[in-house]
């Protein structure tokens, strides 16, 4: 393989010496939720509304342990809970959260078939 300057490619135009990462071009508005003065940015618009329609509760719990990296012990001081009790929570803010998200995607599907 032979060497080219990378003048010699700028000079004939074979291609724009940058990149452009379109990670963070997404067309959906991240949602912000505060959780115990926390700001927890979820990117995804489907898992947002589905998050939102949590009681409020059950959502900072899943915010807090799976966004924020708290354990259970560390939610459990916040409210005056218990390890346990908490766990108890987030497993059924869970499977709220996954009926919900189903919810969303069927309608999603739904609303693209019309």
């Amino acid at each position: 393989m032979k060497p080219i300057s990378i003048y010699y490619l700028m000079s004939e135009r074979y291609f724009e010496p940058s990149a452009m990462d379109s990670y963070f071009e997404k067309q959906d508005k991240p949602t912000v939720f505060i959780v115990l003065g926390k700001e927890v940015i979820v990117d995804d618009e489907r898992l947002a509304t589905a998050l939102s329609k949590l009681p409020e509760l059950r959502r900072e719990v899943l915010l807090l342990y799976y966004f924020v990296g708290y354990r259970d012990e560390a939610i459990g001081r916040q409210y005056g809970r218990c390890r346990s009790t908490i766990n108890h929570r987030r497993n059924v803010a869970l499977k709220q959260l996954r009926k919900e998200w189903e919810k969303l995607k069927h309608e999603e599907q739904k609303a693209d078939t019309f």
